[in-house]
């Protein structure tokens, strides 16, 4: 089921929130516009967006809220994620979604970072591991970083480092 308001109780004094949707459907527009309200920062996994509620093969498709976007602080998305929403992953693209910071995850080849109106590269090294849940823990250290008072692009950065470790790799 769907998130809801009264499901965010427990929230109120938290500054920074991630939010992993698996569809589009479990985070509706009114929760995040909760979630968001006050001073906190809320970062949205964007595989949800790109995930219609059916079930059956994933098909992604663009045929999100944009409602939702207006909350968001920090959208993080794989290339092929932006790909489907945007068409393409450069500064234009990005900057269209209107969100503060978005964060593309471009697997071996590490990741852009559009804050402040501007688009950076933030390399990475291969690795030979399985990386299932890679995405997950860059954000979460990405956030971590961010929570610290790091910069968007030096968050990443060190994202970058920790999914690394987690790997079995060195950067």
């Amino acid at each position: 089921p769907s998130w809801t308001v009264d499901d965010l109780r427990g929230l109120e004094r938290v500054e920074w929130v991630q939010v992993g949707a698996l569809a589009r459907s479990d985070f509706p527009a009114a929760t995040l516009a909760s979630l968001a309200r006050g001073r906190r920062k809320v970062a949205l996994d964007g595989q949800g967006l790109t995930r219609p509620e059916r079930p059956g093969p994933l098909v992604l498709d663009a045929d999100y809220d944009p409602e939702v976007l207006r909350h968001v602080s920090v959208l993080k998305l794989a290339e092929e994620e932006a790909v489907t929403i945007v068409g393409e992953t450069d500064e234009d693209a990005l900057r269209s979604l209107d969100v503060p910071e978005v964060v593309v995850t471009l697997g071996s080849r590490g990741s852009l970072v559009f804050a402040e109106g501007t688009l950076v590269p933030v390399p990475a090294r291969p690795v030979d591991r399985d990386p299932t849940g890679a995405g997950d823990s860059f954000l979460a250290a990405y956030l971590v970083s961010r929570s610290a008072g790091y910069a968007p692009v030096a968050s990443a950065r060190r994202a970058t480092a920790v999914v690394a470790g987690l790997l079995g790799q060195r950067l």
